[in-house]
This record gives C-alpha cells, sequence and structure tokens, in this order.
C-alpha cells in the first residue's frame, strides 16, 4: 500500500501536470450546477454540456422545470443515460428547493443530501465548487486512481476513498487535489489504455507497476 510521505509526493506530480484542473460542468449558478452534476451520473461532462448548452436556455429556475410536463423535460435531456429518471429527479428537486429553501441551492453537503436525486458526489461538488466548502467529491477517476496507486483496498467503497483522501490531503487542499485527480484519470490514468510507461508516478503505482511487469523484473533480479 502507498505510504502517506509517497502519497504527498504523487499529488505534487499531479499538481504539476495539471495545475488549472477545474470543474468541467459548463454552468453560470449553483442551480445549474446542481442540476449538470446530477445529470452527469454515469455519463461524461462533454455530453452533458452538449444537452445544457440548450438545456440552460430554456429552464432557468427551478420553476421552469415544473412549469412543463415530464414527458417535455425528458425529451429535452433524451440523449443522456437514464433521462427518464433524472427528468424525474430535476423536478423533484426543483419542487422541494421551492418548498423548503426558498429556490436558492443550499450551501451544506447534508441538506443537498436530502433532495431527490442527490447523493454525496454530487453534494460534495455543488459545496466545492459553487460554495467554496472544502470536499473531495470521488467519481470513477478519483476512485480508480487512489485503488491503482495503493492508496486504497480494491474493495473499499467510494466513501472509504473519500476518508482516506481527506485524511492524508490538507483540507485547504482537498478541492484542488479532487479536480487534479480527475483530470488525471480522464486523461492520463484513464480506465483502459493507461499511460504507464511515461507516468512521473509509475515507481510508487501498485498498479502501475505491476502491468509494466516491474515487480517480476525485481524478483528476477534478486
Amino acid at each position: 500500500m502507498l505510504t502517506k510521505a509517497q502519497w504527498n509526493v504523487c499529488r505534487e506530480e499531479i499538481a504539476d501536470m495539471y495545475p488549472e484542473a477545474h470543474c468541467e460542468l459548463v454552468h453560470d449558478n449553483p442551480f445549474e450546477l446542481l442540476v449538470a452534476t446530477m445529470l452527469s451520473a454515469q455519463c461524461t461532462d462533454a455530453l452533458v454540456n452538449r444537452v445544457t448548452k440548450d438545456l440552460f436556455q430554456k429552464y432557468k429556475r427551478p420553476e421552469d422545470y415544473l412549469g412543463v410536463p415530464l414527458e417535455e423535460l425528458q425529451d429535452d435531456i433524451r440523449s443522456i443515460g437514464l433521462f427518464r429518471n433524472k427528468a424525474k429527479n430535476i423536478r423533484a428537486m426543483s419542487e422541494i428547493l421551492l418548498e423548503k429553501h426558498g429556490g436558492i441551492v443550499p450551501d451544506d453537503r447534508d441538506t443537498l443530501m436530502t433532495l431527490p436525486g442527490v447523493g454525496r458526489k454530487t453534494a460534495n461538488v455543488v459545496v466545492s465548487v459553487a460554495y467554496g466548502v472544502p470536499a473531495f467529491a470521488v467519481d470513477t477517476h478519483v476512485e480508480r486512481v487512489s485503488k491503482r496507486l495503493g492508496l486504497n483496498r480494491w474493495k473499499d467503497s467510494p466513501l472509504e476513498v473519500e476518508q482516506k483522501l481527506m485524511r492524508w490531503t490538507p483540507e485547504d487542499e482537498w478541492s484542488q487535489t479532487h479536480h487534479q485527480l480527475i483530470f488525471f484519470g480522464r486523461y492520463f490514468c484513464k480506465a483502459k489504455g493507461p499511460e504507464c510507461g511515461i507516468c512521473p508516478i509509475l515507481n510508487m503505482c501498485r498498479e502501475g507497476r505491476k502491468r509494466m511487469g516491474l515487480n517480476k523484473k525485481e524478483e528476477d533480479a534478486e
């Protein structure tokens, strides 16, 4: 398993690779970010951005999502996976925002998680990006990188990954490190075809060393 000292080195190397890492979901306000993040579940940010380009012209407030039939909203997001369930959750979320929060997106993770269709990852993204609250959202990229490096065990849950990352990363760096890990996982340490051969942290990466046969070479040399 990765040591804390090694994690700090990995974190610095990844930060050097992606110093400008940021949320790639296009939005103008916390409500748009919330909707976009809900749409992004099991879907790429690029596809979400293509859909929200027109969607956010038509729907600007919670009232707008409640002002059309469910079927119309479904048609507007049909190209996104799980569009029926996401449309239902967006309408239910909008209704509760109006009833309980005056139409304002809460800046508290636990409160956000009481909204329909809003899980821990989505809530962490919103509080971090929209409100600057330190958070560590664990998506598929963050989880993959953490487990490949050996920071976490393969069997660890996303919550266990989040908790380990928070313990081993300074709180004021949680949000930026989260974005940098996403960029690293999305563009370099990809699910298929990771670029292990040119990776600056290969010597510390459990999965990378295995893929490159380095562990076997060292055993043979002994």
